[in-house]
């Protein structure tokens, strides 16, 4: 009977490189750093915030000062309905859409700068991860 040789073996040595430290784990650490970043995204979410609220307010806020500064606009009928009710009634919910569609766009793209922010580099300037091999 012929006997099959021994399967091979994978003999390994310690690792040749030293592990990278990600901005991921300043983050999970909470360390001075990672709340330096995350308080800047919170900043960034927190400004936008305040300026789409700004533009709602004054685009809706100012629609009772435009009626009372021009009374002649209730006067005004489209299809038996007068303008003021249009403004309010139907062109208030695209004016709300688009700003609401606006804030999120905004705000994932943030999100996703504060990511990649997060997982490009570590602190020493490196990648955080081995770039592909080129073929």
């Amino acid at each position: 009977m012929s006997e099959s040789p021994p399967g091979r073996v994978r003999i390994t040595g310690p690792p040749r490189r030293p592990t990278q430290v990600s901005r991921r784990t300043d983050i999970d650490h909470d360390t001075p750093l990672g709340e330096m970043y995350v308080g800047s995204l919170l900043r960034a979410q927190l400004g936008l915030a305040a300026r789409v609220l700004l533009v709602m307010l004054v685009g809706l806020g100012s629609l009772p000062l435009v009626f009372h500064l021009f009374p002649g606009l209730a006067g005004i009928r489209m299809l038996g309905i007068p303008v003021p009710w249009w403004l309010l009634g139907v062109a208030a919910y695209p004016f709300l859409y688009l700003l609401g569609r606006h804030y999120v766009r905004r705000a994932e793209q943030h999100e996703s700068s504060f990511a990649e922010l997060v997982s490009s580099r570590d602190p020493g300037g490196r990648p955080a991860h081995d770039p592909p091999e080129e073929p």
